[in-house]
């Protein structure tokens, strides 16, 4: 794809990077003046149709995600997904141990906020993962991820978990 190639009134700027189902590109948004990613599905990719199943897939799941550490999904045009453009950089080691557990804690409200909705990312790794200029972390990639039947902590009983008994919480244990 050219850079100068537009997609609705999305204006190609430059390539960000690529991946087995396509590229994502740097673009700018016309009607609303701002910077964009979009992730674009390679020729290939678009004539599969399990492949364009699991590129739906990932926009709708995307769609049904809020949250700070999740990259945001703008909307679907033409075989390419529209998403917020993070500012930042792929998360990258070795790093200090109080970076280290600031961007745990974030990736894990991130993760949790998806497993609360049933959604399960299954492709969690450093490259899907970028970091803000400001320290936030980004969770990216949905492609892989797996819905399942969503429990609310806040309705779900803990004496009915397979792997958990009240017994094992008491004070004094020491699980894990």
């Amino acid at each position: 794809m050219s850079p100068q190639r537009s997609i609705a009134h999305y204006r190609i700027v430059s390539k960000l990077g690529e991946g087995g189902m396509g590229a994502v590109y740097r673009a700018i948004d016309s009607k609303l003046n701002r910077e964009v990613a979009i992730k674009v599905l390679s020729e290939g990719v678009a004539q599969d149709a399990g492949r364009m199943l699991r590129f739906d897939r990932e926009a709708q799941v995307l769609a049904s995600l809020n949250h700070p550490n999740i990259a945001s999904i703008y909307g679907v045009e033409q075989g390419a997904i529209i998403m917020e453009l993070v500012d930042g950089e792929r998360l990258r080691g070795p790093l200090p141990v109080e970076t280290a557990l600031i961007y745990v804690r974030q990736i894990a409200s991130g993760l949790e906020a998806a497993h609360e909705k049933g959604i399960v990312h299954r492709d969690l790794k450093p490259a899907n993962i970028m970091v803000t200029r400001e320290g936030v972390i980004k969770i990216l990639d949905f492609g892989l991820a797996k819905e399942t039947d969503a429990v609310s902590p806040s309705t779900a009983n803990p004496s009915m978990s397979p792997t958990l008994s009240l017994e094992m919480t008491k004070a004094g244990m020491i699980l894990g």
